[in-house]
């Protein structure tokens, strides 16, 4: 596993703090593309290497440089990671061989159930999925770039949106206003 993240980019002391989280992301999902079999060990040992060790220093020196207090910083890493590793479980899952295009795979699965049964997936598959070039690791992208904008929204007085007093910030689907 430590040779696994000596491939994952760890962010640097230079430069802005989203772009190298977003950096770190991106090489992290690259590199759990190659070698899918690791999403599921790559937390898992009870005495990581010390490159594992260096990657998660260099990250959470990133999040403390940048104000965030060390609750903060624990939440922040995790709510990435969270999201990296969920999304390299979920894009290996996929019945997907070879190359394989989405929509013959969805097309495939329509085929099974009854027009009208699942209308919001319907409604998904033939406007999204079964679009031409659609690649589902094309959604990775919204992850990097959205969580770091919402603690940049959350960011009062503290910096880093995140009150190290409360249990979470507000979840954003309470936060977001709504069509009437």
């Amino acid at each position: 596993m430590d040779l696994v993240f000596t491939e994952i980019q760890a962010p640097e002391a230079v430069g802005e703090w989203k772009d190298q989280m977003r950096r770190r992301a991106h090489s992290a999902r690259e590199t759990l593309r190659r070698h899918p079999w690791a999403v599921r060990l790559l937390e898992s040992r009870k005495a990581p290497g010390p490159a594992t060790l260096r990657h998660h220093e260099a990250t959470l020196a990133t999040l403390r440089t940048e104000g965030f207090t060390v609750q903060q910083a624990a939440r922040a890493y995790s709510l990435l990671d969270s999201y990296i590793y969920g999304f390299a479980l979920r894009e290996a899952a996929l019945p997907i061989a070879g190359n394989t295009p989405m929509a013959e795979v969805a097309g495939s699965i329509m085929e099974r159930f009854a027009t009208g049964e699942y209308p919001h997936t319907v409604e998904i598959a033939t406007q999204v999925v079964m679009q031409p070039g659609y690649d589902y690791g094309n959604e990775f992208v919204y992850g990097p770039e959205l969580i770091p904008t919402r603690w940049n929204r959350h960011r009062p007085a503290n910096r880093c949106g995140f009150d190290s007093a409360a249990p979470a910030i507000t979840p954003w689907h309470r936060s977001v206003e709504r069509p009437n």
